[in-house]
């Protein structure tokens, strides 16, 4: 019974403490209004009491804030670093909301401390905290949208499992989606990263979940445009955010169907607004890249002559011969090995699912022209490989680090892979079989039944270090003796920035400024 009087007088006596220095503290509070050194006391003060007077908890925020906004940075810097003492209860999200506010600060030690402000209150409420930066995302302005999509997507996978639990993570792919329904394409590419690193989104589900997201945003079931640069380069951008999803059970035919039916056919018409690109050869690398994951396809007899008429275009008749077996004067044609390669690996990859195709679906003459094309394309390659070979025999170590060996190296690639392939459809009837590495991809470790396969495209290949090929900027032509060889060897960066849902100010999901000062 003593216990409980003595609790009892303990909790008055310090009601009454509270109570009398109520006063003090307002005294604190209105120190913001003075001078530097009262402001500097007021900065530590303020969020030191701050839970012993729940009354006055907006007035001591607003005076913290005010604090934050002064002109001497010392005193700013000091209000931030003690934000995170007023995320308590429901205070939480309206801090979080104002921190992100905060990150529009061009001080670096300032922006510092915002974030790590940011993920300390993270580790009290993940929730909350993420409940006051999608606040911001979705309606603050420009700059602090940014800044927020960049902190997301930068300090999420710096957290705990404890911290990061599925139900978080829920929240975060909930709100996410309500953003991708207005988004710039450099936003969108930001968000994929973010979305992908969730471990709840790991699974085979969870994929298919992100693959559909892509689709919606790709636009699937519009018509294509290939004039319309903005429509060319969201289909492109949302097509390399996909290709790393697809698997073996997660299916890439939806968009390899929309590649057949409404890219390919339009091939040579496409537009781009990036300066320097190969669009044509971008697109047919994203097709190669897709075909290996193609479930079942509707049409797809239909979707296979598409591609195959495609081959055909840039696989030549050798020249007619003049009666003394020289070339009859036409200028010999050009082989475009890049172009080929992507072609036949793609025709390749879906042939397997119909693998009558060439001996059923054509007739005999259509046939016949097929394989002569293909003879003529063999024998000028066997000519580049021997070349390749001898540029590159005996080189090792730095001297294959040069620009010039770099590209002979993909080259040596991209012929070899084209050699493989040739020679399986050469067979009768003609084989599906082989594998091979696309140039662009990083070389697979393969089991003892798929080393035979590959040795046409290892065996004469100097070390693998070069495989992931040289950078966008560094791609350019091989230059055989003769002048014949595809341009754009490299692969290209999959960051470019684009427009998506164009009309809105800034491209792809150009945003509205929304430059509506401080909204705390």
């Amino acid at each position: 019974m003593s216990f409980f009087c003595t609790r009892e007088k303990t909790q008055h006596a310090l009601c009454c403490l509270l109570f009398q220095h109520k006063d003090a503290y307002q005294v604190i509070l209105d120190g913001v209004k003075g001078g530097a050194k009262e402001k500097r006391l007021a900065a530590q003060f303020i969020p030191k009491f701050f839970k012993h007077f729940p009354e006055l908890a907006d007035s001591a925020i607003n005076a913290q804030l005010d604090l934050c906004e002064d002109e001497d940075v010392s005193i700013r810097r000091q209000a931030i670093k003690e934000l995170p003492q007023f995320a308590t209860g429901d205070n939480l999200p309206r801090v979080a909301d104002i921190l992100t506010q905060l990150l529009q600060s061009d001080d670096s030690a300032e922006f510092n401390l915002v974030n790590n402000a940011l993920l300390s209150i993270f580790k009290m409420d993940a929730k909350g905290t993420l409940g006051g930066l999608f606040s911001q995302i979705l309606q603050g302005e420009d700059i602090v949208r940014e800044r927020a999509i960049k902190f997301l997507s930068t300090k999420l996978k710096t957290l705990p499992e404890e911290v990061l639990t599925k139900e978080v993570e829920e929240f975060i792919l909930t709100e996410s989606k309500k953003v991708l329904e207005d988004v710039t394409g450099e936003e969108f590419v930001l968000f994929m990263k973010i979305l992908s690193g969730l471990k709840s989104l790991q699974t085979v589900s969870g994929r298919q979940q992100l693959v559909e997201l892509v689709a919606e945003q790709a636009d699937l079931e519009q018509t294509f445009n290939p004039s319309d640069p903005d429509c060319v380069d969201r289909l492109l951008q949302c097509t390399r955010q996909a290709v790393p999803l697809f698997s073996k059970n997660v299916h890439s035919t939806r968009f390899v169907t929309y590649f057949c039916e409404h890219v390919l056919p339009n091939l040579s018409s496409l537009t781009t607004p990036v300066e320097g690109l190969d669009i044509q050869l971008e697109v047919l690398k994203l097709l190669a890249e897709m075909s290996s994951f193609c479930g079942d396809m509707e049409k797809l007899e239909s979707n296979l002559k598409k591609l195959f008429d495609k081959l055909l275009e840039y696989m030549p008749l050798p020249p007619e011969e003049a009666e003394n077996g020289e070339n009859a004067g036409n200028e010999e044609p050009k082989l475009q090995f890049s172009y080929v390669e992507c072609l036949l690996y793609s025709f390749h990859q879906l042939g397997r699912k119909l693998p009558d195709f060439l001996t059923a679906k054509l007739n005999a003459e259509k046939l016949k022209d097929f394989k002569i094309r293909l003879q003529y394309f063999a024998r000028g390659l066997q000519v580049y490989i021997r070349q390749l070979r001898l540029a590159l025999q005996g080189k090792t170590g730095e001297a294959l680090k040069t620009e010039e060996n770099k590209i002979k190296v993909v080259a040596l690639k991209i012929t070899n892979n084209i050699n493989v392939l040739i020679k399986d459809l050469f067979h009768i009837p003609p084989s599906y079989k082989s594998t091979v590495t696309l140039s662009w991809k990083p070389v697979q470790k393969t089991d003892a039944g798929q080393k035979r396969a590959n040795e046409d495209t290892t065996s004469s290949s100097p070390p693998k270090k070069a495989a992931a090929g040289p950078k966008r900027d560094a791609r350019q032509i091989y230059n055989p003796p003769s002048g014949k060889y595809s341009s754009n060897l490299g692969s290209f960066s999959y960051e470019q920035r684009g427009g998506f849902r164009g009309g809105r100010g800034r491209g792809w999901g150009g945003r509205g400024n929304r430059s509506r000062g401080r909204i705390y």
